[in-house]
Parts: structure tokens; C-alpha cells; sequence
């Protein structure tokens, strides 16, 4: 590991790297170096790895309180089951065995309902959108394109935690001639999209899906029929939902399928 002394060296240029509070010459400055200088590198490197250790302690932290929550209710409700029976023992002296019966009947059935109905209220249009909509995997850190690009790295870390307006503000700083105008038009598509700004997303999946010879133009296509959905204009999607369940070659027929078998969109 680096020693922490060379790491210090280098550290307020890291943070302000990763934060995005470079200027775009300091910006390229800063790439120029990383890409010669294996001192700079290494030190990018650990300071990668310990922001990385820090979410995932972070991520566990919110588990365990979610945990110690979800306990504290099971509690709650174990209390209120056993308070409930000795009601009930309390009711057995006074009642008729007939009435006694009659109770017990109906109180079974509603604690039944309450406890396993699924919602107080019917789905909302958001919640069948998430339900069929398949995302994009994303690109990781060993994929050969996002390869000695960290913008690009760091815009994939922030998608995959599902902290979408954090990745587009830095994917937005990923210039095109290192990675492909399509490749950028399609992220910059799927990220608003899931950012929940669906009409905003559309121009840019239009326009990688209209480029047949991209490799993301079938999974652009895709995006877009779910991107008509999300705005609220379900035959839209389904003409475009259509094309894509035809099309043996796109990574997305079946999730297409899925949608259009449901007829989720005419409803």
C-alpha cells in the first residue's frame, strides 16, 4: 500500500478531482498527469479504494439500523398478538361459546387481511413502471471503454448506488472523443431517465436509436419506449415497444415481451 505520507501529498487534488471542483483545464491537467506519472496513479489508486471501503462501511451501518428497526416492529406486533389472546381468554367467561366462536372467526379473517394485504391502496402507474422496467447493467471498472477513464469510473459507481443526479453531473464531464458520442448521448439518456426526467431523456435515446449502426442503438430503442411510458404517453411506448419485442438481436426483446404480453399499457 502507498505510504501515507505520499497519499497526503496528493490528497487535495484527489478530492477536488473526485468532487468535480477542478476547472476544465485543471481537469485535463490533472488526467494529463495521471496517465504518465505511476506515483499519482498509485496514490488515485488507494484513495479509490478507501472512499470505495467507506460507502461500503456506510452501506452496512444503514443495514444493521434498518435491521434493529425491523426487529423493534416484529416485537411490537409479537406484544400485540399475546395481548390480544388474553383479551380473548378474558371474553371466553363472559361470552356464550356460540358468540365466543363467532368472534374468534371474524377476528382470524381480518388479522389475516391485515396482515398480508399487499397495500392500502391500489399500485400507482410509478410502481408498475418499476416493476417492468429492466435497467442497464452499467459499464464496471474493468470494462475495456471506462478503462484509465476515472470520470467515467466514478459516473458508473455513482448510477450503480443509485445516486443518479451525482452520476450525470460527472458523466458530463467525460469529454466525447474519449468514449464515443453515442456511448455519452446514451448514459447521459439512461441516467435522466432514472433521475425521473423522462421527457428530458428522450432526445438523447432518440438520437443514439436512430444511429443503426451503434452497438447500443437496440438498448437505446428500448430506454425510449420506457422513457414514452414514464412521461405518460403509453401508445408511444407500445409502438416502440413493439419493434423492439420483433427484433431477435436486441438484449431487450424479452423484457419487451414482458410488457406488451401484461398489456399493462392499454390499461
Amino acid at each position: 500500500m502507498l505510504p501515507s505520507a505520499d497519499l497526503r501529498t496528493y490528497l487535495e487534488d484527489l478530492e477536488r478531482f473526485s468532487d468535480g471542483q477542478m476547472t476544465v483545464p485543471e481537469q485535463e491537467a490533472f488526467e494529463e498527469r495521471l496517465e504518465h506519472d505511476e506515483s499519482l496513479q498509485h496514490a488515485y489508486e488507494v484513495y479509490q479504494q478507501l472512499t470505495a471501503d467507506l460507502r461500503w462501511v456506510a452501506g452496512h451501518e444503514t443495514l444493521r439500523l434498518r435491521l434493529q428497526s425491523l426487529d423493534k416492529r416484529l416485537n411490537e406486533r409479537q406484544v400485540a398478538l399475546t395481548r390480544m389472546r388474553s383479551d380473548t381468554r378474558r371474553k371466553q367467561t363472559v361470552w356464550g361459546s356460540t358468540a365466543l366462536i363467532a368472534f374468534l372467526v371474524v377476528s382470524a379473517v381480518m388479522l389475516g387481511y391485515l396482515l398480508w394485504r399487499p397495500s392500502d391502496t391500489a399500485p400507482t402507474p410509478s410502481d408498475a413502471w418499476s416493476r417492468y422496467y429492466t435497467p442497464d447493467p452499467g459499464l464496471t471498472e474493468m470494462s475495456p471503454l471506462a478503462s484509465r477513464r476515472p470520470l467515467l469510473v466514478e459516473a458508473m459507481q455513482q448510477y450503480h448506488d443509485q445516486q443518479y443526479g451525482a452520476a450525470l453531473r460527472v458523466l458530463r464531464r467525460v469529454t466525447p472523443d474519449r468514449i464515443g458520442q453515442d456511448t455519452l448521448l446514451y448514459y447521459n439518456g439512461v441516467f435522466l431517465l432514472l433521475a425521473g426526467q423522462a421527457d428530458e431523456a428522450r432526445p438523447y435515446l432518440q438520437r443514439v436509436s436512430d444511429q443503426p449502426g451503434s452497438r447500443l442503438a437496440g438498448k437505446a430503442l428500448y430506454n425510449l419506449g420506457m422513457a414514452a411510458w414514464k412521461a405518460d404517453q403509453p401508445m408511444e411506448a407500445q409502438r416502440i415497444l413493439i419493434r423492439v419485442a420483433a427484433d431477435s438481436l436486441n438484449p431487450y426483446q424479452q423484457a419487451a415481451r414482458r410488457v406488451l404480453t401484461a398489456n399493462i399499457l392499454e390499461k
